[in-house]
């Protein structure tokens, strides 16, 4: 029997029917299921629709049901979100796209059934995904100083630019006059990276792309680094405090704190089904292939 856990942090009614077709393609003899305590408080009012499923509320309660795989339900954020839950647990995680661009949740609503086929028959294999490890003086972030997509910097408000000195394993890289900085990984390339003019870097590439935001220079560029490197970043500036972030979570800095950046030696495992490669992804994500000019 597979245990299987969902998560979501939001749920758009447009969407009810394809997480009910969710929960009836789970509702068999193969499936044990356990639901998020937020995703459950979502949706309790289709409670008299559902079985009684186990709600979990951290980690611990992954380990301690044992569970084979983690389902995230939602848009690009809330996969980012979930991560939390399983790392370093080694659960593998899929993703059911009821967002939008849904570069890591893959599975639509029109795959739904043939997707759960596939893992139902065992059909699929595990892409690794590397971490970002953040490591501060003043233990930003706590148990969960880590990143699936991108650790940035950013100035906190509407002043002016800030200078955010940067070093590559002790040595001095730049500094950087900008709005702020990211560090990303490859999973993260096709994120806030590229839409500040980041290269998109293949999983596995293993590398780091240091992207400026909005720099004041205009021949500072994004740059591609080996991920084995490790960097360190002091921020200065007009205001007192700074925003870091990893993925979605926010911490306020100011400018006495050092910041170091590294590969982390866990990674996050990803769901690989036939035929949604990443390439596929790219080309299906990014209209690669198709002729717009009509």
């Amino acid at each position: 029997m597979k245990r299987i856990a969902l998560y979501a942090k939001a749920v758009n009614e447009q969407h009810r029917s394809d997480i009910l077709r969710l929960f009836n393609l789970l509702n068999n003899d193969e499936y044990e299921v356990y639901i998020g305590a937020s995703f459950y408080e979502l949706i309790k009012d289709w409670a008299e629709t559902l079985p009684p499923y186990t709600i979990f509320r951290s980690s611990d309660d992954l380990v301690k049901y044992r569970i084979h795989l983690f389902v995230s339900i939602g848009g690009d954020g809330t996969f980012l979100d979930g991560v939390k839950y399983i790392f370093g647990l080694d659960i593998p995680i899929v993703g059911l796209n009821t967002g939008r661009l849904g570069f890591l949740s893959r599975i639509s609503s029109e795959d739904l059934d043939e997707a759960f086929s596939k893992i139902d028959n065992g059909d699929f294999g595990i892409e690794k995904r590397s971490v970002i490890q953040l490591e501060s003086s003043d233990n930003l972030f706590g148990d969960h100083a880590f990143a699936l997509n991108e650790m940035t910097i950013h100035k906190n408000d509407t002043s002016s630019m800030i200078i955010i000195h940067s070093y590559m394993n002790g040595e001095f890289l730049n500094s950087y006059w900008a709005d702020g900085l990211i560090v990303s990984t490859p999973t993260g390339s096709t994120a806030y990276s590229m839409s500040c003019g980041g290269p998109i870097v293949f999983p596995g590439s293993n590398n780091f792309i240091i992207a400026p935001v909005a720099p004041h220079n205009l021949n500072v560029r994004p740059i591609v680094i080996p991920d084995s490197s490790k960097l360190t970043f002091s921020v200065e500036g007009r205001s007192d405090n700074f925003l870091v972030s990893l993925d979605s979570r926010t911490e306020v800095i100011s400018s006495n704190i050092e910041l170091t950046v590294s590969r982390h030696s866990h990674v996050i495992p990803l769901i690989l089904l036939a035929n949604n490669s990443y390439l596929s992804t790219l080309r299906t994500k990014l209209n690669w292939g198709l002729d717009r000019r009509n």
